[in-house]
């Protein structure tokens, strides 16, 4: 099911926007399944961001789509890269990385608000994060997205979710983040009820962050789908970038063109 064009409008405008029902049930499990999977085998990145002693656990872990079969499959199979080009304005859509963020019921522990394009080792306007939840969530659960902040030409210094900055030293560029949840009403705030099948679309700019899972019964799990379109190279920082990529990272030159090998097109198949 290819995105209207006011869904690609609002996209553009807000910098993310809802997608109903764009994920067959058959896809969800196969997520689900392999999310199961990764939780039992976590990769070499995984974390646990609830202290020791904490109720519910929020737990993360990424770059394992081409170990864990049902994330292949995903990637390359499912309607996901498909939609991403059309959101991208894009005539490809290759695979940037998989993001797996899971908060257990009655977990406190917030996410951040930041935006994604400075913890990255890539650049360009092209870009989509496709968050998807693996079960219902509420809109006091929900990730939330500040309209707009994709637009306003700014970059924020990236936070790490224990609360520490990554260190990139003091000519970076960057600002700190602005205290959203302080300012809520100076913002335009979205946010969704979400049922599986669903997504949330956001570019690698948009400002976000999430609440706690308050919720004593229902778990909050979403694999979110990150994509890189045609205009997307390599970008040199000043320090430690996440995901690492150590394959190429203080390998290239700043604006490179990214090598097929580790970022393939899946889309058009």
């Amino acid at each position: 099911m290819a995105p209207t064009a006011e869904t690609i409008e609002a996209f553009r405008a807000d910098g993310a926007v809802a997608l109903r029902g764009v994920l067959d049930a058959g896809w969800i499990e196969t997520l689900r399944a392999g999310l199961e999977r990764n939780l039992a085998e976590p990769g070499p990145y995984a974390r646990h961001y609830t202290p020791a002693g904490g109720s519910g656990a929020f737990r993360g872990d990424y770059c394992n789509w081409q170990r864990i079969p049902e994330y292949r499959d995903f990637m390359e199979r499912s309607p996901a890269a498909g939609l991403a080009a059309a959101l991208m304005g894009s005539q490809r859509a290759r695979v940037f990385h998989e993001h797996v963020l899971v908060k257990e019921p009655s977990t406190a522990e917030r996410t951040p608000w930041h935006h994604d394009q400075p913890y990255y080792c890539v650049e360009g306007r092209q870009t989509v994060s496709l968050w998807i939840p693996l079960d219902p969530v509420a809109r006091e659960t929900c990730v939330e997205f500040v309209a707009g902040s994709h637009g306003w030409g700014r970059r924020f210094r990236p936070t790490k979710f224990t609360g520490n900055s990554y260190e990139r030293g003091s000519a970076d560029g960057l600002e700190p983040t602005p205290p959203i949840e302080d300012e809520r009403r100076s913002y335009r705030i979205l946010g969704w009820d979400l049922e599986p099948g669903d997504c949330i679309a956001f570019n690698f700019l948009t400002l976000h962050g999430a609440p706690g899972n308050a919720s004593s019964e229902r778990r909050r799990r979403a694999f979110a789908a990150r994509f890189l379109g045609d205009d997307v190279v390599y970008a040199e920082r000043a320090g430690e970038v996440s995901p690492p990529f150590p394959e190429i990272v203080g390998k290239l030159p700043d604006g490179a063109a990214l090598p097929e090998a580790l970022f393939p097109v899946v889309w058009p198949r």
